[in-house]
């Protein structure tokens, strides 16, 4: 039997999620067809509430329904230390961990030459502007622990030695390979507690 060309459709749409592979499209598609005529419009109206309130930080690039963000613009926090991730969404665990309390940095993905990305493909122009003008005393690289993360680490402690005091990077407590998203609370303090010393 041939799927429907409607349910094809929205089977495609979401295999194109990161991930999503098509059986798992299937299920999910499936599952819309189970959902009342409510709760289908209720998803509609919130894919497209989503797509119009949010948006990149003009400060750090996270996601954000304010600009500002309410992180950058917050007054309790330590304006001089700026963690610097790869994504928006690397920044969520760590806030919820506790752990940080300074702004972040976001530079939208990693060095990967064989993907046609260099520094210049990332946000790095913007993270000079801020340490050139603001007083930064340390830059914490929260690049993930990847062949591309450490590249993008690398990259960024030969790039900003000698304008920041202090660099460090996360180390202990997340595995070679993982994923920032998907790291639990007590291994993000354990790697903000034992972040080491580019210069040592």
């Amino acid at each position: 039997m041939q799927i429907p060309v409607a349910l094809e459709r929205l089977v495609y749409e979401f295999s194109r999620f990161p991930g999503v592979g098509r059986k798992t499209a299937q299920r999910l598609a499936f599952s819309i067809l189970q959902y009342s005529q409510q709760e289908t419009q209720n998803l509609a109206d919130a894919l497209t509430e989503v797509k119009a309130q949010i948006r990149y930080c003009s400060v750090c690039s996270g996601f954000t329904d304010i600009d500002p963000c309410t992180i950058c613009s917050h007054a309790g926090r330590d304006q001089e230390l700026v963690c610097v991730v790869e994504q928006p969404n690397n920044i969520f665990p760590i806030e919820k961990s506790g752990v940080f309390k300074g702004v972040y940095h976001v530079l939208m993905g990693a060095i990967s030459p064989l993907d046609g990305i260099g520094p210049e493909q990332l946000n790095i122009k913007n993270l000079r502007k801020r340490v050139e003008e603001s007083a930064i005393k340390e830059l914490i690289i929260a690049t993930n622990p990847t062949v591309k993360g450490e590249a993008t680490a690398l990259f960024l402690q030969q790039e900003f030695y000698g304008k920041i005091s202090t660099i460090t990077r996360l180390a202990c407590g997340i595995p070679a390979g993982a994923d920032l998203e998907y790291v639990d609370d007590v291994t993000l303090i354990e790697a903000f507690s034992g972040r080491h010393n580019f210069y040592n």
